[in-house]
Formats: C-alpha cells, structure tokens, sequence
C-alpha cells in the first residue's frame, strides 16, 4: 500500500516540477524579450502558460512525436 501512495506522490511532483519549470522558462524568456519581470495575477499566468507551450513543443521536437491537434 506504501508503494502505491510512492507512486502517486512521485506522479503529481513530477507534473508540478514540468510546470515549475514552464513557468520559470517563460519568465525567462519574458525578460529577454521585455527587458523586465512579469507583473500581476493575469500576465504571469500568461507567461507561465507560453512557458509550459514552450517546453512542451521542445520536448516534442527532441523526441520526434507529432503535436497531437486533437
């Protein structure tokens, strides 16, 4: 019964780790393109979601999966 809650915890720190990671790279590229942080509620959700699209797409490309449309 351990292992199973391992797993699932080890499932959900994942995905919230790949999210972390969008939102810091969309920070990032934020600031390269603006030249200043992302500010308010609205905007670093923006940011944070072009972040996740991002590392999404490079995952995709590095592993030569079709983006699935649908």
């Amino acid at each position: 019964m351990q292992l199973i809650g391992f797993l699932i915890m080890g499932a959900i720190v994942g995905w919230l780790a790949g999210k972390i990671v969008g939102s810091f790279l969309g920070g990032f590229i934020f600031s390269v393109l603006f030249g200043t942080q992302p500010t308010g509620l609205v905007i670093s959700f923006i940011v944070a979601l072009l972040g996740a699209v991002v590392l999404v797409g490079i995952v995709h490309m590095i592993k030569r999966e079709p983006i699935r449309t649908a």
